[in-house]
Parts: C-alpha cells; structure tokens; sequence
C-alpha cells in the first residue's frame, strides 16, 4: 500500500466541527485514502457511501433531532462520494454547527457539484484539498531514485494512475486507461442535465492533447469544433472541474512585449492524454517526447505545490518576439523560472527575461536531474 503525501496536510487539518474535502478524479485513489485515514484516528468513525439509498435517505432527512440521534459520540463521519446527496452543504453545515465535536471528512470527484453546493453554507468551516495520480513524491516512498529513473518512460507514456501498478504488461496498462476514459473519467459531466454535445467533449480533448504546450484560443478551437466560443470556455472549464486539464496562464508584469492574456492547458496525467488520442508508441519511437515531458514536469510540479501546502503561483512567459519560458512559479514576490527540455540541450536564459527580472533565478529541468526537483 502506497502511502499518500495528502494523508498528513488531511490529519493536520482535521479538527472539531470543520469539514476537510478531499476532491480529485474518479479512481484516483480517494476510498483507498479515507481507508488509511480510518485505519489511524483513535476514535468512533462513521462512514457512509453516499451513493447508497440507505444513506441518501438518512442525511436527506435535515432534522437537528435526527442527526443528533444518529451522530452524537461519532468522533469522525466520513462521506464518500458526497456530491451525490442533494443539498449536501446544508446537511454538513447543519452538523458541524449541532454535533459538538464531530469531525467530518467528505470526498467527492466532482468538483464543479463539490464546491458549488459546500462552498457558502461551509464558508469558514471547510479545508479543500485535491488527490491526484501517484506523483514522483510518492513513488520516490518505496523505491530508490534509480528505479525512479529506470520507470521514467513507462510512466510518461502510461501515467501514474494507482490500480496500473496492479497491471503488468503495456497491453493490460493500455486496456485500463482506455476503460477509464471511456466508462469514469467524464462521467460527472455527462451526467450533467441539459448538457448538449457531450460527444464534442472528445473531440475538444483531442485537439488539446496535440497542443500541449501551444497557446490555445477558444475562438480557434470554436471554429474546428464548430462551436461558439462561450461553448469551448464552458467545456475547459469542466473539464478543468473534474481534474482532466488544468490552465496556465501567462506571467506579465504589463511590459510591452509580453504576451499576458494567453492560456495553456495541460492534462493532470499523461496516461489520460494519451489514452485519448489511442497513442502509447514507447518513448524512443515517439515525435512528442518534447511535449510528453513538458505536460509530465509540470503535472508533477503541481502535485509536490499542492502537497506542499505551497503558496506558489504557476505561469508561463512569453514575449511578441518569441522568446518564452515554459514554467514561472511566482511566491512572496519571488519568480523562479524553469525551461524544461527532455535531452541534455542547454538552454540559455531568454534576454528579455533576464532584463525585467533580473533577480529571478534560471534552471533547466531535464530527465537526469528531475527526481532532486520533484521532492523538494
């Protein structure tokens, strides 16, 4: 069992009458995670599916008497999948404020319902934090930085997704991501009433997933896909809700010839990406390496950020004139910048950085340093 960096911030913040929210993508390893928690909290645990009638029935019942009848001397109440329950912000509101004592833990892969039902009624009563696909942190528990290095390309191509290291060969690892796609992954927004065009959805992905690394405009993407514009700001922004992509936004200071209104878009995990567009061609035969890395390094910087309870702000830099940089990371008025390159190509600080920030550091990120940059 592989032990989840998320499991200390989690017990950290887990406190009387607050509510912690564990969010991330179906099969991402949320049960496996409360499990752990369960195994380790020395007191009286409720867990509840809340994909269950039985439990359904129970919390949709919002009566001060019923839940005091139910959940007074429970210690910690943990909820799976809690989005499903109507009203769920309420019901945890309703708890935390007449159960005294009671800590609560409730996941759910859907952020978009997650946070728009919790987020007033648990205003000041709740901690979010997100669980991803294994990242190099986790890996790096239980097995040296060689055989890190030595797994490297298996995992730019497969992902990190936890049930592949079940899996043993590339026929079985290929098989699973392509269910995953196909039966978990956009199963939230599917479900979604009134959603139209839901086939679109693959499609838009497609194109993201040949553009990794590449400014994207919704207005160009609107026009391949044959939808307007609102529509593909809608679709990323769900996609990015249910921790299939994530954006970054160009860094700008408001110089002149900085780009400061672009947007990239990456995908949480690479085994995703490539199960959409059907490619798992091993690493030495592939033409994307450059762009396979740069979506790997920068999923992981996000992760070990998260984990880390950082404060760190994630860009990338670009002027008119081409110069860039692939990754800015801006924290207490700090800037580091990043170029990442999957060779041993040197890679010189573009002049215009160096310019309007000079007290900014430089470093290039490649395949033979990236474990010492991922476990900081």
């Amino acid at each position: 069992m592989l032990a989840r960096r998320l499991k200390v911030n989690i017990e950290q913040f887990l406190r009387p009458n607050k509510v912690v929210l564990i969010l991330g993508s179906r099969r991402v390893g949320k049960t496996v995670l409360i499990n752990q928690i369960k195994k380790d909290f020395h007191g009286k645990v409720l867990t509840l599916n809340a994909e269950d009638s039985l439990t359904k029935e129970f919390l949709g019942h919002k009566s001060i008497a019923n839940y005091k009848t139910s959940l007074t001397g429970t210690e910690l109440l943990i909820i799976d999948e809690a989005q499903t329950i109507p009203d769920i912000g309420q019901i945890l509101k309703l708890i935390v404020d007449e159960i005294n004592g009671i800590k609560i833990i409730a996941t759910g892969s859907s952020a978009f319902d997650l946070l728009n039902k919790f987020g007033e009624p648990l205003t000041g009563r709740s901690f979010a934090f997100y669980l991803f696909p294994f990242s190099v942190s986790e890996y790096l528990e239980i097995e040296s930085k060689f055989e890190s290095l030595q797994k490297l390309e298996e995992r730019i191509v497969f992902g990190s997704y936890p049930e592949l290291m079940e899996y043993k060969t590339a026929t079985e690892k290929q098989f699973y991501l392509q269910n995953l796609v196909n039966t978990y992954l956009l199963k939230d927004i599917f479900a979604l009433d009134g959603l139209r065009g839901s086939s679109k959805i693959f499609d838009l992905l497609k194109l993201l997933a040949f553009q990794i690394g590449s400014e994207v405009s919704p207005h160009e993407l609107g026009n391949h896909l044959g939808m307007s514009k609102n529509t593909v700001e809608k679709y990323l922004n769900l996609l990015q809700k249910v921790f299939v992509i994530f954006e970054l936004k160009a860094f700008s200071n408001n110089l002149r010839k900085e780009i400061s209104k672009s947007k990239k878009w990456y995908f949480i995990d690479n085994g995703i990406r490539n199960a959409i567009i059907n490619d798992f061609t091993p690493i030495p035969n592939r033409k994307d390496i450059g762009e396979l890395w740069e979506n790997f390094i920068i999923a992981e910087r996000l992760k070990q950020n998260h984990y880390n309870l950082s404060n760190k702000r994630m860009y990338f830099w670009r002027t008119y004139d081409q110069q860039e940089i692939d990754l800015v990371e801006e924290s207490d008025g700090r800037l580091e910048a990043f170029e990442i390159k999957w060779g041993k190509t040197k890679s010189k600080e573009p002049k215009a950085w160096g310019k309007a920030y000079p007290e900014a550091s430089f470093n290039v990120v490649s395949k033979q340093d990236f474990p010492n940059w991922l476990i900081e």
